[in-house]
Order: C-alpha cells, then sequence, then structure tokens
C-alpha cells in the first residue's frame, strides 16, 4: 500500500482566461464588487429609513439585498485573488469548507427568498383587500426565519457529505471558488453515492422553488388578465417583471452547472459567474431603476444628505 500526503490546502485556479487579461478582468470584477456592495448596502439602508417601504415586499427584498452582498463577499475575492496569482490562489481546508457551507447556505436561502416574493405578489394581485392580512408582520418573519433556517440546513447537508470524503494527492481546485462538483473530483474514494445525494439535494430545492414560483405567476396572470383595464394589467405586470428577470438569471446558470449530465469545467466556471456576480449586481439595478417607489425614497435620502452637510 503506497502512502498518500492528506491535502490540506486547496490551489483555485480560477477563472479560464488569457493571462494577458488579468489587469482587465481584475479592474472590471473590482469594480462590479464595489457596486454590488455599495448598491445592495444602499438598498438595505433605504428600506430601513423609508416609512414608505414598510411593507413585505420590500421587507424581503432587504433580506434579499443582505443575502446579495455577502453572496458576492464568499465568491469575488478569491476570484480577484486568482486574478494577481498567475498560479493559483491558495485555500486552507477550513477555509474551504467554510466558503462552501456559505456558498450554498446563501445561494439556496436567495432561492427560497424568491420563492416567497412570488407568492408575496400573488397574493397582492390576487388578493387586493385580504393582502394586509394574509401578508402581516408576524407571517412576514415566520416566513423569513423559516427560509434562512431551511437554507442554514440544507447547506449543512452538503458539506458534510462534501468533506467526509478523503482528499489525497491533486489539491488543483479548476475554479474560482470551493464547489461541490470541483471538488467532488479531487476526492480519492467513491463519490457516487456524493453525487447522486447532492444532485437530488439541489434538484429538490431548485425544482421545487421553480415550480412554486411558475405556479405563482400562472395564478399572477390569470389574476392580471381579469383586470378590466390596460394601465391596470400593465402596472401589475411591471410589478412582476423585476422578479422574473432575476429569477431566470438566477436559477438558469444554477439548473445548468449542478442538474445536467457531466461537466465541463470551463464553462461551469464562466456560467458561474452569472449567479455569483451577475445576479448580486442586477438585484439593485433592476429594484431601484425600475422602482418609482424605491427611486423617491433614494432621491428624499439624498436631500436629507446634502441638507445635513449644507447645516
Amino acid at each position: 500500500m503506497t502512502n498518500r500526503s492528506v491535502v490540506m490546502t486547496f490551489i483555485l485556479s480560477g477563472l479560464p482566461h488569457a493571462p494577458k487579461l488579468d489587469t482587465l478582468l481584475f479592474g472590471i470584477f473590482l469594480v462590479i464588487y464595489v457596486l454590488i456592495v455599495v448598491g445592495n448596502l444602499l438598498i438595505m439602508l433605504v428600506i430601513t429609513v423609508d416609512s414608505h417601504l414598510n411593507t413585505p415586499m420590500y421587507y424581503f427584498l432587504r433580506n434579499l439585498s443582505f443575502i446579495d452582498m455577502w453572496f458576492s463577499t464568499v465568491t469575488v475575492p478569491k476570484m480577484l485573488m486568482t486574478l494577481v496569482s498567475p498560479e493559483g490562489s491558495p485555500i486552507s481546508f477550513p477555509s474551504c469548507v467554510a466558503q462552501l457551507y456559505s456558498f450554498h447556505f446563501l445561494g439556496s436561502t436567495e432561492g427560497f427568498f424568491y420563492t416567497i416574493m412570488s407568492y408575496d405578489r400573488f397574493l397582492v394581485i390576487s388578493y387586493p383587500l385580504r393582502y394586509a392580512s394574509m401578508m402581516s408582520g408576524r407571517t412576514c418573519a415566520i416566513l423569513a426565519t423559516t427560509t434562512w433556517l431551511s437554507g442554514s440546513l440544507h447547506s449543512a447537508v452538503q458539506t458534510t457529505l462534501m468533506f467526509c470524503l478523503p482528499f489525497c494527492g491533486t489539491n488543483q481546485i479548476q475554479h474560482y471558488f470551493c464547489d461541490a462538483p470541483p471538488i467532488l473530483k479531487l476526492a480519492c474514494a467513491d463519490t457516487s453515492a456524493n453525487e447522486l445525494v447532492i444532485f437530488v439535494n439541489i434538484g429538490v430545492v431548485a425544482s421545487g422553488c421553480l415550480l412554486l414560483i411558475v405556479l405563482s405567476y400562472v395564478s399572477i396572470v390569470r389574476s392580471i388578465l381579469k383586470i378590466r383595464t390596460s394601465e391596470g394589467r400593465w402596472r401589475a405586470f411591471q410589478t412582476c417583471a423585476s422578479h422574473c428577470t432575476v429569477v431566470l438569471c438566477f436559477f438558469g446558470p444554477g439548473v445548468f452547472i449542478y442538474l445536467k449530465p457531466g461537466s465541463k469545467e470551463a464553462m461551469d466556471r464562466i456560467v458561474a459567474v452569472f449567479y455569483t456576480v451577475m445576479t448580486p449586481l442586477l438585484n439593485p439595478v433592476v429594484y431601484t431603476l425600475r422602482n418609482k417607489e424605491v427611486k423617491k425614497a433614494l432621491l428624499k435620502l439624498k436631500e436629507k444628505v446634502v441638507y445635513s452637510h449644507s447645516k
């Protein structure tokens, strides 16, 4: 029996790209990351200080912005490190465990919040008179707490299964962060059971969320078509368009990576950019530029800041 050294440090290889693009990509992703953090912090601040935004939709949006800010923080800094380290960015075994757990915890929780937000849109359009009683503050708090706990449990299962495996030999992770598919390839043991459980686990969560979102929007469309005025129908469609946009950008790439047969490492890394970088950037843009209430709140906040500085 040959001696095999246990892997204590992994090397993240980063995004596939030409070396001469290192500086350009570093600059682009750094700017995007700053915009993500600032944009989501601004949304949370505006929703917190403006009493007019004290509604269930903005309560869930504040949670979503908090998730997006940390979701990108879990992955983008390491991506930037790989761009300034041609040989790859090292990450310790415990840090890799923490990154995988945080990534799936925040990712699954975000998926659950998208589902809750679609249900919220269904209630506000289909039952406008009963909406306040059906989506009370207590109901919102219960839904949010359940969502966070479910995301934590989902991620704990993923992470435990992954790091119970022995790792030896090569330590090169063909990705820019610690994720399940590329890490499984480094295990020196049979991973078929892990792959099946992870596929089912992620498949059930993603498929369940998508099914509930689709059912909510089918009911929403039916309710919208019953609205007599074209202006009312258009306003209702606009209410849901933002949510549909970010849902497609979030679930589409995730389904492509985790639920497809086989794996192409380079393509997976590129597709992962959409939901780790682009979706957290889209949320502040979509929910501010397409939302009159948030834009008004931002203008009021700006006026308050300017007034306080002029004193």
